[in-house]
């Protein structure tokens, strides 16, 4: 069954990016563990929260691999302790947010079992720009397209 874009308009150019990125995200697993809140706290500000108690700093990590945020947890079972009854397990995860073009991560904090998760989008700065019409001569050849010569 061949597969039906979303931006196949002639319209939307240069719009295979936002394809891939809904892509990627349809084919994650539906994680419960951590479980997380995503806040709003500013115009521009975001805090991503996760309920990790028991995990300790050196136990987890954040990575920003190109726009994909990964925060992994690995915690190790402590062999000198001698358990009657163990309803609370060692365990790893790894929970993945896409961010949007242009969010940035402002930092991170464990407080209390909860890993706060900063993150910022700059304001866009609007953007016009001025394209300059030349005359093709005759016999001339067409522009270079991969120049940008001409574009002010």
């Amino acid at each position: 069954m061949p597969r039906v874009s979303l931006f196949n308009s002639p319209f939307l150019l240069g719009f295979e990016q936002f394809e891939q990125t809904l892509d990627r995200i349809s084919k994650m697993p539906a994680e419960g563990y951590p479980p997380y809140n995503i806040e709003q706290i500013g115009s521009n500000s975001l805090r991503i929260t996760l309920a990790l108690a028991g995990f300790l700093e050196s136990d987890l990590s954040i990575e920003l691999e190109d726009n994909q945020l990964l925060i992994r947890g690995r915690q190790t079972d402590d062999s000198d302790r001698n358990y009657l009854h163990r309803g609370i397990a060692a365990r790893q995860f790894q929970r993945s947010f896409v961010l949007a073009e242009g969010i940035e991560i402002i930092g991170a904090e464990l407080d209390s079992g909860l890993l706060h998760i900063d993150l910022v989008r700059p304001d866009p700065k609007p953007r016009v720009q001025k394209i300059k019409i030349r005359r093709r001569s005759k016999g001339a050849e067409a522009v270079d397209v991969t120049s940008t010569a001409g574009l002010e």
